[in-house]
C-alpha cells in the first residue's frame, strides 16, 4: 500500500510538518523594556525609523549559555525579548540551525507578519496575552525553520538535506512512516536517483548515512513512545523492528540501558 505523504496547501511535498509536529517550544515571559543581559535568545529590535530585526539564537542539544548575539547593533533598541527552549524529537531540526539568525524584518514580509502581532500581545497586555504570545513564538519558530532551509543557512545537516528537492523526498519518507521495511534501494528509489548516488548525496549533505539516519529516527521515536507509557512490543512494531529482541538490542546500544527500563521510569 503506497505512502500517503503530507503535502502543503499547493500541493507541494511538505517537508517540515512531520518534524514539527514532534517539536515542544517553550517560552518564558516577555522581557520588555529590560537591559539584555544575554538570558533571551529571542530578541526583536527597533530602530529610530521604525524598522525592525528578528534575533534568534537557538539552543542546541542540552547546553546553556548567554546570547552575546542577541545585543543590539547601533541605534537599536530591544522592543521584545524572550527566552524560548524546544524540546522533542524535531529537535534536530533545530540543531541543524545557524548558531545565530538575524533577519531584517523588511526583508521578509512572512516573518513580519507573525512577528507584528507578537509584539503587540507583549507591549499592550490583554487578556490571554501570554498564550498568545506563546503560539504566536511558536510560529516564529516554524517560519525561522523556513527561512533557514529556504535560504540554504545550513552547511550540513537536517534542514540542509530537506533543502534538496530529492533527498527531501527520502527524509519526509522516512519520518512519515518511520515502521516501513526501508532499503537502500527503496529509499533511493523514493529519491529518484540512483542507489550510489542516492547514497552519497545523502551523506554529504545529511552528514549520516541513510540507514544510520533511518536508524537514528526510528529509535528516537522509540524513546518518546516509551515515555508516554507505551509497551515495548507494540513500539519494536512501530518504529520498524523486525522483534522485540532486536529493538532492545538497538535501543540498549544507542543509548546504554534496555527499553523495558525506560518503560518502567514511565509506569
Amino acid at each position: 500500500m503506497p505512502i500517503a505523504y503530507r503535502t502543503s496547501f499547493s500541493g507541494k511535498l511538505d517537508r517540515l510538518s512531520s518534524l514539527i509536529d514532534r517539536l515542544r517550544v517553550q517560552v518564558s515571559n516577555a522581557l520588555i523594556d529590560e537591559p539584555n543581559n544575554g538570558v533571551a535568545n529571542l530578541v526583536i529590535f527597533t530602530d529610530a525609523a521604525g524598522a525592525h530585526r528578528l534575533v534568534f539564537c537557538p539552543l542546541k542539544d542540552e547546553e546553556t549559555r548567554v546570547f552575546p548575539e542577541t545585543a543590539p547593533l547601533a541605534g537599536e533598541a530591544p522592543l521584545v525579548a524572550a527566552h524560548i527552549t524546544i524540546s522533542g524529537i524535531g529537535k534536530q531540526l533545530i540543531n541543524a540551525l545557524p548558531a545565530c539568525i538575524s533577519v531584517p524584518l523588511s526583508e521578509e514580509p512572512y516573518l513580519t507578519a507573525v512577528v507584528t502581532p507578537l509584539i503587540e500581545e507583549a507591549t499592550m497586555p490583554r487578556c490571554g496575552g501570554q498564550a498568545a504570545f506563546q503560539r504566536l513564538c511558536e510560529v516564529v519558530v516554524i517560519r525561522l525553520l523556513r527561512h533557514a532551509m529556504e535560504e540554504g543557512r545550513a552547511d550540513t545537516g537536517l534542514l540542509n538535506g530537506l533543502a534538496h528537492p530529492r533527498i527531501a523526498a527520502a527524509l519526509v519518507a522516512i519520518h512519515e512512516a518511520p515502521g516501513e521495511t526501508w532499503t537502500l534501494e527503496k529509499l533511493a528509489e523514493t529519491a529518484g536517483m540512483s542507489r550510489t548516488q542516492f547514497a552519497v548525496t545523502f551523506k554529504d549533505l545529511v552528514g549520516a548515512t541513510p540507514m544510520g539516519y533511518l536508524s537514528n529516527w526510528r529509535l528516537d521515536i522509540a524513546r518518546a513512545e516509551l515515555e508516554a507509557g507505551r509497551q515495548v512490543k507494540s513500539v519494536a512494531t512501530l518504529c520498524g523492528f523486525s522483534s522485540p529482541a532486536a529493538f532492545s538490542r538497538a535501543f540498549s546500544r544507542r543509548f546504554g540501558y534496555p527499553p523495558k527500563q525506560k518503560r518502567n521510569q514511565a509506569a
